[in-house]
């Protein structure tokens, strides 16, 4: 019996957690960083955000890029900042709080004639 093999695989996933803590620090260096420069040079809010979702969605194609998956929870944060800094930049009128929830309103009721369940029975 070989049992290299599975040294092999404990390596992977090892080395698989130590790039993900890596990445997640180069993610949060970034942010850091980015916002201090944003607020040094008095950037406008839409480009803080856009940086922002750059910055964050940036983190997601790496992990991916990496085999390591994307985490839907901050990938749909990098959206939202992005739309966020669409729609200060071009200064919509309408408040994005209020679109944005008339939105994960009909992403619930959606829901319900995708099948999926919330609940277990």
């Amino acid at each position: 019996m070989d049992d290299s093999v599975p040294d092999k695989q404990e390596s992977r996933v090892s080395n698989k957690g130590g790039l993900a803590q890596k990445l997640d620090a180069a993610g949060w260096g970034l942010f850091f960083i980015w916002v201090g420069a944003a607020l040094l040079m008095d950037l406008s809010w839409g480009v803080g955000l856009l940086g922002v979702a750059v910055i964050t969605l940036g983190g997601q194609a790496a992990r991916t890029y990496f085999g390591l998956g994307s985490q839907i929870f901050w990938v749909v944060v990098g959206l939202l900042f992005l739309v966020g800094g669409v729609w200060e930049l071009y200064r919509v009128e309408i408040s994005l709080v209020p679109v944005l929830l008339i939105i994960a309103g009909a992403a619930l009721l959606l829901s319900i004639f995708t099948g999926q369940r919330t609940s277990s029975q």
